[in-house]
Parts: C-alpha cells; structure tokens; sequence
C-alpha cells in the first residue's frame, strides 16, 4: 500500500479495465486469501493507521463486492480488538459469493449488525467510517417507481456518512463518484457534501479520482494493487498520472540570451478597442514567460489600425513589438491571451506562418466560430508545426460545438477528442487538468490547487508553456511540463491567496550548471 503522488509515473485503468484486471486476479488464487479477503486486510490496515485510537468503526457495507471488502474489514478489525459495528444497506439482498461468506464470517465473529443509519449523535467525530457502499459499482438511475425508491434511500444513506461528523475513509472511492470521469452524475446531493479525508483504491488507480470532483471527494489518495503489478502489463491504461519531469533544464555557463528561445505574445486588446482593456493578460504571459526562463521575451498589444499610443509593457525586460515587425517564424508564438476581437484579425497569418504556437482564450473562441480557421489548426500538423491549445472547459465546450457540462462529465474524453479532430495537443485546464494528443493516452495532473482558481493564472500557464517549447521540449512534454511546474507553484506557496502576478514569479527557469 502507498500513498499516491507525483513523484513516480503511475497507469490508471477506467471501470472495465478494473473488472477485468479483477477477474484475472482472483482467477489465479488456488489457495489462501481470496482477493476479497486481501482488500478486506488492505481496508482494516489503513483504518487503524488513520484513527488508531477510534473509539468506534463504523462500516457501512453495500450489497455488492465493495460492501464485501468492508465486511473483510470489520472481522480483522474485531479481531484486532477494536470497537466495531456494521451498518448493512439491504440485508436480505442477494450479495455475490465471496460478500455473502465475509457476511456469515462477521456474525459468527458476533459483530454488531444493524440495518438503520445511527442515530443522531451516535457516532462521535473521534470514530472512523468506513464508506464500502458501492465502490466502482456506480449505478445508472431509473424511472422505475420501485428502484427509483429504493435509489434515492440509498443517495440519503451515502449523504449521511459523510454527514455525521466523523472522518471518512472510503473503499475504492467514495460512493457515487463515477471513477472514470470524477462526477457525481446521478446524486441527488451537492458534491461537496460527500468528501472523503482518505481513499483507499483498490487493484487500481482510477482516473476519476484525479480529476473534475474527484480531486475534492476522495482527500487522500491511497493504493494497494493487492499484488497485481504485473497483470496491469498486460492491459492498456486509460490514463497516466502527470510525473515530475524526468528531464531537468539546465543553464550552461558558455551560453547567453539566445540559448534559451524567444517567445512573443500576441494578445491583450487595448482599452480603445472596445472601451475594455485587457492588456494585463498578455503582460502577465510574457511575465511568466520570462520568469521561467526563455530567453528573449517580447509582447504585441492588440489595437485599431488607427490607433496611437498603445501602453508599455509592464516590466521592462519586456520588448514590445507591432505586429508587423514580428517574425512568426522565429521562437514560439503565445497568441489569444486577452486578445479580444481583434485577434482574428492576426489568426489567419499566426496559424500559416509560426512554427511553434500555444493558442488560449480569445484565439479559441475566434477558432471555434470559423471552420476556415479550425481547418488551418488542423493542416499545421501535416505541416510538422507544433502546436497547443489550452482552453478551460466553456472554451473546450465551444470547439466541441457541445456545452460546460458535457465537457466536464467525461473530460478525458472531450480532451482526447479535441485533439484527435484539431490534430494539436491539448490542455484541457481544471481541476485535474488534462494533458491529450492524438497516439498518445491522456495525462491527468496531480499537482496544483484552488490557488489557482483566480483571474490570469491561464495567461501565467500559457506563458510557462511557451517558454518550455522555446527551450527546446516537444509540444506535449512542454505541455506536461508547464501543467505541473505551474501546479507545484502553488502547492509550494503558503500564501491564502495566489494572484496571478505573484504565481509568475514564482516559476522556476532552468537550474545553473554545477561547477
């Protein structure tokens, strides 16, 4: 068993993987423990190392094999000496074999056994409850008038547990989360009202676990593979978790501003424009930009043809440059960032003519309503041009021609299907952010917090990601590389709250050569 990080890469297979990998586990058990029994042991470990002094368990087992792994629990935990007591959803249920031996094993053993939610009060906030309702066995939602009763029971008895005050710790996940997308689709209760402070994961990494709700409803995350490492080799993973990177950029001493790539930012409509400003977008991706290390850093403020004096960059490493006088086929191109309208103006000749290009914001939606545009995108990668775009799930939403909520209900795949159909790779930013591009299986971000939940810190990641293309790294290890160097950023700072300006100065260029 360990906990998971970021330190080490890690696969995470979806439900029917899970299954599968289940069913091949427990083909090859001739004797011993059944896997049931192991996940049972797993369960009981990690309860008595998160509350070794809990006065009570409380283990509320569903019907199914994740109510069997409670069940597994609460007889080593009895046996152990400990306090426990057993809430069973539907007692008369039909349970699969293993669940029904693991019952008839905990009331020979003489545990206490009731069928009703504690009373109020009963559980004290220094107990433990261990949440084995329905694990990875989500269910669809009915209209069936008989089921559809006995659903919402169910919906107010997972709301309960993680209600009553105590610490939870749930099995495999917390129920209802749906483990390969991280929402709680078919909940009647506001997902934070179901957040657990540990989860224990079973066989498998899931991706829901990592991104969408799944960041805040499991706390910590657990793993215990239960010794099947090596059938996981022989199956393909949804999903990888996004790793420090393995690679670190260094600084040589025989080198000088050219080493290290240029980026220019083309963004930031003028207050002239349309009587709102937006330049500080652009300023705050070129600050980061040159925060991170690139080299040479320059800025274009978008504007009327007509127009006069345009603002100055806000720091003065910054050059400033019209659009005319920039080589698109030089260095990387960070364009859209506060660009308003008026960067679909520039769009046709930065998608033609720039050989590396992350595109974000306003760039995203001018591509989203122009199909001319969208088939530009699509022949930079005949063109061998790299490229990224980064959009958050409305702007996602619009490529897709779909909705906010479509996107955030399965964001591997929407991520996976932007990148197959604009032939880019893709950012999709969040909680858990995805990282997508065609061949290559989706990445889902550990780092990072809501910190980062505040106006700019987009521009910020899209200024770090030009920087690391301008250095030298292929568009989809810039891309992982720039998510999770600006997710430690804020992991790392103790500041209540992150402004934008403050996380770019906070991005760490290439290290220095030792000597």
């Amino acid at each position: 068993m360990k906990k998971l990080n970021w330190l080490e890469p890690l696969p995470l297979f979806d439900v029917a993987q899970t299954r599968r990998l289940e069913a091949l586990a427990t083909s090859r058990i001739t004797s011993g423990p059944s896997l049931m029994a192991q996940a049972g042991l797993s369960v009981a470990k990690l309860a008595m190392a998160i509350k070794p002094c809990a006065p009570c368990y409380w283990i509320f087992c569903g019907p199914g094999n994740n109510g069997g792994d409670g069940l597994e629990a609460a007889a080593h935990l009895h046996q152990w000496g400990q306090q426990v007591r057993i809430v069973l959803w539907q007692p008369s249920a039909q349970r699969p074999s293993d669940a029904a031996q693991a019952l008839s094993k905990v009331k020979a053993l003489g545990i206490s056994i009731q069928a009703t939610l504690p009373a109020q009060g009963a559980v004290s906030r220094h107990d433990l409850c261990i949440d084995a309702m329905l694990g990875i066995g989500l269910r669809s939602s009915t209209c069936e008038p008989t089921k559809l009763e006995a659903e919402q029971a169910l919906h107010s008895w997972i709301h309960s547990i993680y209600q009553c005050g105590a610490d939870v710790l749930a099995v495999d996940t917390p129920s209802g989360l749906n483990t390969d997308t991280g929402q709680f689709q078919n909940m009647k209760v506001a997902p934070q009202a179901i957040q657990a402070q540990h989860t224990l994961q079973l066989l498998t990494a899931k991706p829901g676990c990592m991104t969408a709700h799944g960041r805040d409803a499991c706390g910590t995350l657990w793993l215990d593979t239960l010794g099947s490492e090596d059938l996981q080799q022989n199956l393909k993973a949804s999903a990888q978790i996004n790793c420090r990177p393995q690679t670190q950029l260094r600084r040589q001493h025989a080198s000088h501003k050219g080493s290290y790539g240029d980026v220019a930012v083309i963004g930031g409509e003028t207050v002239q424009v349309r009587g709102m400003g937006m330049t500080g977008a652009a300023d705050l991706a070129a600050s980061a930009a040159l925060h991170a290390g690139a080299g040479r850093v320059m800025v274009c403020y978008l504007a009327n043809d007509r127009q006069s004096g345009t603002p100055s960059p806000r720091l003065a490493e910054i050059m400033q440059r019209e659009f005319s006088a920039l080589k698109l086929q030089s260095g990387v191109i960070v364009c859209g960032c506060g660009g308003g309208v008026t960067v679909r103006k520039v769009l046709p000749q930065v998608l033609q003519q720039s050989l590396q290009l992350v595109l974000d914001a306003d760039a995203l939606n001018a591509i989203s309503q122009d199909p001319w545009l969208q088939e530009l995108l699509r022949q930079r990668a005949d063109q061998r041009r790299q490229t990224v775009i980064t959009p958050h799930p409305l702007e996602a939403a619009r490529l897709l021609k779909s909705d906010r909520a479509s996107v955030q209900n399965d964001r591997l795949s929407a991520a996976q299907t932007l990148a197959d159909d604009l032939k880019c790779t893709v950012v999709l930013k969040g909680s858990g952010t995805v990282i997508a591009k065609t061949g290559i299986g989706p990445v889902i971000n550990f780092t990072g917090n809501a910190r980062l939940a505040t106006g700019g810190t987009g521009d910020v990641l899209a200024g770090l990601l030009g920087a690391r293309m301008a250095q030298g790294l292929s568009e989809f290890q810039a891309a992982c590389t720039a998510v999770f160097e600006h997710g430690l950023a804020a992991d790392e700072t103790d500041l209540p709250t992150l402004t934008a300006g403050k996380l770019a100065t906070l991005i760490r260029g290439p290290q220095m050569a030792s000597w």
